[in-house]
């Protein structure tokens, strides 16, 4: 007889327990150049600013916490160091460097677009920036104008506001440049998180409007555009990374129908990996001798080798999971763990990395359809999942599913948290909280 609970994943489109991901194919399938093992990391922020939470999930761009001591309980007033209201709307999340936090926010009607500075001491205002105004581009009602989270080298902060431009404001608060990239127009508003390495800034804009999506690659001291290359693809709001493969730097973008890897030199193509669906929100992630990616309304989880040439949908997928991806939220590289939590379904699944076998399955809380939009976040041997109710599930990182505790922050969160020295910094809708031991 099958089991009740095979048969309800199976209708809701998620991998049922004991069920291993699609492939690779067996090994004699597999060309002997790929089983050799190939060194594949994210490359994250470096020197000082390995120690604060200067970009898009973190310091490894992955949303893991090196370091130790975060309390893993807190609630609307449990543990809460200092919060502070947060004018206007957004579902970025807080940038840190040094004493500084950045943030950015929108008004109701996206007129007027925000970057924030606050003081980590106790949340102040320290100054705040308007980007130059520009027509706003339709949002999906789920999504702000200021859902793009910034990054910053230590000296500038780079923001990208859709119509509104990418900008570079230094920590005094001044646009030392500003570039338009034109009128954007992706269904249900942006929220491409830009990217550094080196002396540049990655954009990707996915979109239907009046101009062509594209890839582009912007000098970070001057704003002056290094590369642009066209995309064919329409709709996508995940976030660029770079990797280095082997001995080779690449370009990754998660989107619309397929992987694909550019130079970060030059902007050619190097390699390309059909699979994905047609909406695709997860920023990948990178390790294990692999590159992950989760596409669509609960759809596939591909795991890529990459350094590969060409098309490579037939010989570089070492594994898939068919079903059951987030739609919104990025996955989690953990303890040579991957974890994933669908949204459409509040089902948390963890993965052998290496293999795509299914490790365990547990539902977070009471089914619900887009009920999850942080990514979950790795510390101190733990994995937090957070859903837009403000409820973090704590879960203990490992083979079997455990669930430790719940904690509800009493507000609407849809923004992934930032960490630094023992510090949880989260934004709900309302406030930015820090979070630490009292």
């Amino acid at each position: 007889m099958i089991p009740v609970l095979v048969i309800i994943g199976l209708f809701l489109g998620w991998p049922t327990t004991g069920l291993a991901a699609e492939g690779p194919q067996d090994d004699k399938k597999i060309p002997k150049k790929l089983r050799k093992p190939l060194d594949v990391r994210m490359l994250g922020a470096e020197g000082e600013g390995a120690a604060f939470w200067p970009r898009w999930r973190g310091p490894s761009g992955q949303g893991v916490a090196e370091e130790g001591g975060y309390p893993d309980r807190w609630s609307g007033e449990e543990n809460v160091i200092w919060k502070v209201a947060i004018p206007g709307r957004g579902n970025s999340s807080p940038i840190v460097w040094g004493d500084r936090i950045f943030l950015t926010t929108a008004d109701e009607d996206g007129q007027r677009r925000t970057l924030l500075a606050l003081s980590r001491e106790d949340g102040s205002l320290l100054w705040s920036v308007d980007a130059p105004a520009a027509r706003p581009e339709p949002i999906f009602g789920k999504n702000t104008w200021a859902s793009s989270t910034p990054t910053t080298d230590g000296e500038l902060v780079y923001v990208w506001f859709g119509n509104h431009g990418l900008m570079a404001v230094d920590f005094g608060g001044a646009i030392r440049w500003h570039m338009s990239f034109g009128s954007v127009d992706t269904r249900h508003g942006t929220a491409s998180s830009p990217v550094l390495y080196d002396d540049r800034v990655f954009l990707f804009q996915d979109h239907n409007g009046p101009g062509e999506s594209f890839v582009a690659a912007v000098d970070k001291a001057t704003g002056l555009e290094i590369w642009r290359t066209a995309r064919e693809t329409t709709v996508g709001w995940g976030s660029p990374v770079v990797i280095r493969a082997g001995k080779r730097d690449e370009l990754i973008v998660s989107s619309q129908a397929r992987v694909i890897a550019y130079d970060p030199d030059r902007g050619r193509e190097l390699w390309r990996c059909h699979g994905n669906l047609s909406e695709v929100t997860p920023t990948p992630v990178a390790g294990e001798g692999l590159v992950f990616t989760s596409s669509g309304r609960a759809g596939p989880t591909l795991a890529i080798r990459p350094g590969g040439s060409g098309n490579v949908s037939r010989t570089h997928v070492m594994w898939k999971s068919p079903k059951g991806s987030p739609f919104v939220p990025s996955p989690l590289l953990y303890g040579g763990r991957l974890y994933t939590i669908n949204d459409m379904a509040s089902v948390a699944t963890a993965f052998e990395a290496r293999t795509g076998r299914v490790l365990f399955q547990g539902r977070l809380g009471r089914s619900r359809r887009e009920g999850f939009s942080a990514s979950p976040v790795g510390v101190d041997g733990k994995v937090f999942f957070t859903n837009d109710d403000g409820l973090t599930f704590v879960l203990a990182a490992g083979d079997d599913f455990e669930l430790l505790h719940t904690n509800d922050i009493g507000e609407r969160t849809l923004a992934s948290p930032a960490l630094v020295d023992g510090r949880w910094y989260i934004r709900t809708i309302e406030h930015l909280y820090c979070i630490g031991e009292a």
